[in-house]
């Protein structure tokens, strides 16, 4: 039972690492397995559980189960951001991320097509609902615990933290997936090789669950008990208030400009630099790898900076910028020299990208009150990420083989989107979380209030 006395009490330094931990672990978990996926989708899945006499139909097929998981997100969001208002952040954490592990390993166990017919596909796409919903009530529920146990003045540096998640599962997704196929043939590869990959996120989640197990529920969540002022139903109180609409639209809008950069550097380049440009697909990929790991030097970075001014102008600043650098970037990848083509994108993906992605979970955090808070920066980051993220490489794609433009229709949404994102970020009004949080009661007007940065 949960005390005044409890909600009182300052977290320990112990606490708050074995919090950060958590989260970290948590998301890496995340990306890893989603990385692995859509690596898998176009080396494995179109062969062994997609069959047909064309190729690309296999393939299309396959990636069609990829984006089967992303439209779950949601989904999850809703589901598990209820559940974590109503019963707090930790149990719901632990569920995720029990959810997400065991569907992944069994991914990693599904029969092929060969084996038992039309039953495979199913499976597989039955199990990639399981993980995209457990994923979506992952990230909301991994940076609340960083964001609502940061001390004073360092919700932007402890919020930035789990986002290093991404970093992480993308080089391990990518490093275990190239080790394999390094290391065996393409026989063995397809046989067996590849199913390692996805067991390996067994020895990830245990950990997981280990270091989530022995953290306390968020000081914020805890005092929220003490008053009874939890909500019945999170999803209906943020469609009814008018206040918690107009955030989760900036919120939404704002994140634009992140999923598709990232998803323009990290995902379309290798495309259009390997089909296009005839690059070698090895340099592309190094190049993702070292922007991934230069990445977890300055998510921290920009985290603190959140801190000291305004998130708000931090985030538009970000968005601007990578808007600024598109064009240049391109042109340099264009020229085709490994050296200028790594640099390039290690600039832009692991220096420019962390100003909008650090300080996005406490800007998102700062939205919405506790009572609805894991399921508004839920809703507003897994909704936002089917049209910023999951649709991005399609569209850009799409504009690329237009006959009427190419990489100048590119510029041109690049730019609108930027646009989009600067403006809803600088229209986002602040909440003292400070205040709040150690209330333990939602204040109507904290919202509507604050135009200075928060606590």
């Amino acid at each position: 039972m949960t005390t005044p006395r409890d909600t009182d009490k300052e977290p320990s330094k112990s606490e708050i690492r074995t919090v950060v931990a958590s989260s970290i672990v948590g998301t890496t978990v995340e990306w890893y397995d989603f990385f692995l996926y859509g690596i898998a989708a176009g080396l494995v899945f179109d062969k062994l559980f997609f069959p047909s006499s064309d190729p690309i139909v296999g393939t299309l097929l396959a990636f069609a189960t990829f984006a089967i998981g992303f439209m779950a997100r949601p989904f999850g969001g809703l589901i598990f951001g209820h559940i974590g208002d109503r019963i707090g952040r930790k149990k719901t954490l632990v569920a995720t991320m029990m959810i997400m592990g065991v569907a992944t390993c069994l991914i990693g166990l599904v029969p092929t097509y060969a084996t038992i017919g039309i039953a495979a596909p199913i499976l597989l796409v039955v199990l990639r609902l399981a993980q995209g919903v457990a994923i979506g009530g992952e990230w909301g529920g991994a940076v609340l615990m960083a964001v609502e146990y940061a001390p004073r003045g360092k919700r932007g540096f402890y919020g930035s933290l789990p986002q290093i998640g991404l970093a992480i599962g993308l080089m391990l997704g990518t490093g275990v997936f190239a080790a394999l196929n390094s290391t065996l043939s393409e026989a063995a590869f397809l046989d067996w090789g590849w199913r390692i990959a996805f067991m390996l996120s067994a020895i990830l989640v245990v950990v997981g669950l280990f270091i989530r197990l022995k953290v306390m529920e968020t000081p914020a969540f805890r005092k929220l008990e003490t008053v009874e002022e939890k909500a019945t139903v999170p999803a209906l109180e943020l469609i009814k208030s008018p206040q918690s609409r107009r955030n989760m639209v900036l919120g939404m809008g704002s994140r634009w400009a992140e999923g598709v950069a990232f998803n323009t550097w990290a995902v379309f380049a290798i495309a259009y630099g390997t089909g296009t440009l005839h690059l070698s697909r090895q340099t592309l990929l190094l190049a993702v790898m070292a922007a991934a790991a230069t990445m977890i030097v300055f998510i921290p970075v920009f985290g603190k900076v959140a801190d000291r001014y305004d998130r708000r102008h931090v985030f538009a600043a970000g968005s601007v910028i990578l808007t600024a650098a598109a064009y240049p970037a391109f042109v340099l990848i264009g020229t085709g020299d490994t050296a200028v083509i790594v640099i390039t994108i290690v600039l832009v993906l692991g220096v420019l990208y962390p100003i909008v992605y650090a300080p996005e979970s406490s800007l998102f955090a700062e939205l919405f009150p506790t009572r609805v808070r894991y399921s508004g920066i839920s809703v507003v980051y897994q909704l936002s990420g089917i049209v910023a993220s999951g649709l991005t490489p399609l569209v850009l794609a799409s504009l690329l083989g237009s006959a009427s433009g190419g990489l100048s229709l590119i510029m041109g949404y690049i730019v609108a989107v930027g646009a989009v994102s600067t403006l809803c970020a600088l229209a986002i009004r602040r909440r003292d979380l400070y205040t709040e949080d150690r209330d333990g009661r939602s204040h109507p007007d904290n919202a509507a209030m604050s135009h200075t940065p928060a606590t």
